[in-house]
């Protein structure tokens, strides 16, 4: 089955150029014109991955991506202007997975996507061979092979990046990962994010925790160093 690609952008010539590329490449693409489009549609029919402008009439893409963490996991890239520094920061924190700045090649789009499809699949387990594709520290179970993450029984509800994110604290408890080690983990050298975002991460992380489970504490920050997965 071809992985599907969601565009949302109230540019029709962006949309029309871009899912020609992509289906070029072998993928399905649904596009759509508004934000508000694209919250139903996604919502009735969810994407393998959707590509959001981030000015947009009705709903723009950071109302869109607010909303759509409410309810999914869906890996997203936002497209920005070469001006909008503080709009890529901000959906970075917001649990966005990755940008790229207008106007752009449609070949490195291509290649972001496929990257972070990468990233998906490897926090998945769908590449890795060896076994170690479930961790289980105490409470905490983390499935790889079907992406699911479960703290007492109950399901949380995490992003690629998230997911990558404890999967590496997790799999050594008590060892401290610095900030740069951890955009390693979750990031590769896809992009670079600076260490506010990394704190906001885990920050959301922990808010999807005590959801569940007021008191969970297992993600421990060491200030000035950097955050551990703490031992049982």
């Amino acid at each position: 089955m071809p992985q599907t690609i969601a565009l949302v952008d109230d540019d029709r010539n962006i949309l029309a150029s871009v899912s020609i590329a992509l289906e070029a490449e072998g993928f399905e693409v649904r596009t759509y014109t508004d934000g508000a489009e694209a919250l139903r549609g996604l919502t009735q029919k969810p994407a393998d991955l959707a590509v959001l402008d981030i000015k947009m009439p009705r709903l723009d893409g950071m109302e869109l991506l607010s909303r759509l963490r409410q309810v999914s996991s869906l890996p997203v890239i936002f497209l920005t202007s070469k001006d909008d520094e503080q709009d890529e920061v901000l959906g970075l924190r917001m649990g966005a997975d990755d940008y790229i700045r207008k106007p752009f090649s449609q070949r490195l789009l291509i290649e972001r996507i496929r990257a972070l499809l990468r990233r998906e699949a490897i926090g998945r387990g769908r590449l890795v061979s060896e076994p170690g594709a479930v961790v289980a520290r105490g409470e905490l179970l983390l499935d790889s092979s079907r992406h699911a993450c479960t703290w007492k029984g109950a399901a949380i509800d995490l992003t690629v990046t998230e997911f990558l994110l404890v999967k590496a604290l997790a799999v050594r408890p008590g060892h401290v990962k610095n900030r740069d080690q951890l955009m390693d983990a979750a990031y590769g050298e896809c992009i670079y994010v600076d260490d506010r975002t990394i704190d906001s991460h885990i920050k959301r992380v922990r808010k999807k925790f005590r959801a569940v489970d007021p008191e969970f504490n297992q993600i421990e920050t060491l200030y000035g160093v950097g955050y551990r997965y703490k031992e049982s």
